[in-house]
């Protein structure tokens, strides 16, 4: 076995399995780089979109909020002005009920002008 090992066959034998080793181990090393470089790579990019996806959430979060905020607001205001209409209303139901009480022709069978200016004031 020495002998072999020691003949011109022999040493070319041994080189050519360590240089055949060299390589597959550099090989190794090398594809083995490029799988990590492509994963730092690609878990940046993954971060960014996330990141981005975040903020757009929180914008359209922020959006709709304050669009809301405003319909509340619209709805508010509009609230208070039946509100008014109504109090109005109320007072002048309230204003031709009194009058209506205090007609000396309440009794009549026909209306009397004060009547028929009531009766118009409600349409």
């Amino acid at each position: 076995m020495i002998a072999f090992l020691l003949s011109p066959v022999g040493r070319w034998t041994v080189g050519t399995l360590a240089a055949i080793l060299l390589l597959f181990g550099a090989y190794a090393y090398v594809d083995h780089r490029g799988y990590a470089r492509a994963e730092v790579h690609y878990k940046a990019r993954i971060a960014a979109e996330h990141a981005a996806a975040v903020t757009a959430r929180n914008a359209e979060v922020e959006r709709q909020a304050a669009r809301q905020n405003e319909a509340k607001a619209r709805e508010a205001e509009r609230i208070a002005e039946m509100q008014a209409e109504a109090d109005q209303l109320t007072k002048q139901i309230e204003e031709l009920q009194r009058e209506a009480s205090e007609d000396p022709d309440a009794g009549r069978t026909a209306l009397g002008a004060t009547s028929v200016r009531r009766i118009n004031q409600i349409r």
